[in-house]
């Protein structure tokens, strides 16, 4: 292949991993944003988080075609075409997570002020932890790290347990006091939301692993999430 056409195809793909890189940072923003709107009950913020989100929709569009593009025209072989196909399902991994961000900032609007501070303190918790499990993987795809990718996934369960203790924290609440049903009902989907962007983070450590070794990983990942077969305890009288 001439040297110049191989210099043009090396810039394709350092382009298509720069833009997906550059996605990432935008799905960590609103996702920080999303977390310190519902923290701060900043509408604000909230709504420049929903509207943004339509942002990282279109940067999953042009690395789509981009990769297509890309796919067509140089027909890439071996570690090449992994990095191509395994950014394709990065991308759908930050569009979700963009997703589950904006629906953690319209919860925003519908809750208003909380009644108690520290109903918000286990989300926080948890919005932390996913946090820092989204920026490590992006820092292992970024730099082709495999043990630093293998180590959220391990990592995902943690995220799971705090669910879980979250999920109850918050019914005990609501049966407590009515008026916490409300607000305490829109932070359990919001728990669950952030829960959700740490699994995702745990999909895209397993493509970081694919793009490096070019192996699916066969050992089960650490799952703890139990809130969809917990028993809901009765009111008291």
């Amino acid at each position: 292949m001439p040297e110049h056409i191989v210099s043009a195809y090396d810039a394709e793909l350092r382009g298509l991993a720069g833009r997906l890189a550059e996605m990432g940072g935008l799905a960590e923003r609103l996702v920080t944003d999303a977390v310190e709107a519902l923290t701060a009950n900043n509408h604000e913020l909230a709504q420049r988080v929903i509207a943004d989100d339509g942002r990282l929709d279109a940067m999953q569009r042009d690395i789509e075609e981009r990769a297509l593009l890309l796919i067509a025209r140089r027909q890439p072989m071996a570690r090449d075409l992994r990095d191509v196909v395994a950014g394709l399902r990065i991308t759908n991994d930050l569009e979700r997570i963009g997703d589950l961000a904006k629906n953690v900032a319209k919860r925003v609007i519908a809750v208003g002020e909380m009644p108690m501070r520290r109903l918000l303190l286990g989300v926080e918790h948890m919005a932390e932890i996913a946090l820092e499990q989204l920026k490590n993987v992006l820092d292992a795809y970024a730099n082709r790290d495999d043990a630093l990718a293998r180590a959220v996934r391990e990592r995902d369960g943690e995220i799971d347990a705090l669910h879980n203790s979250l999920f109850r924290e918050l019914l005990t609440y609501m049966m407590e006091d009515p008026r916490n049903i409300t607000p305490c009902a829109h932070l359990l989907f919001t728990a669950k939301n952030i829960e959700r962007i740490g699994d995702h983070a745990t999909n895209i450590a397993e493509t970081v692993h694919f793009i490096v070794t070019g192996e699916v990983l066969a050992d089960e990942r650490p799952k703890a999430d139990e809130t969809s077969t917990a028993e809901v305890p009765a009111p008291p009288g």
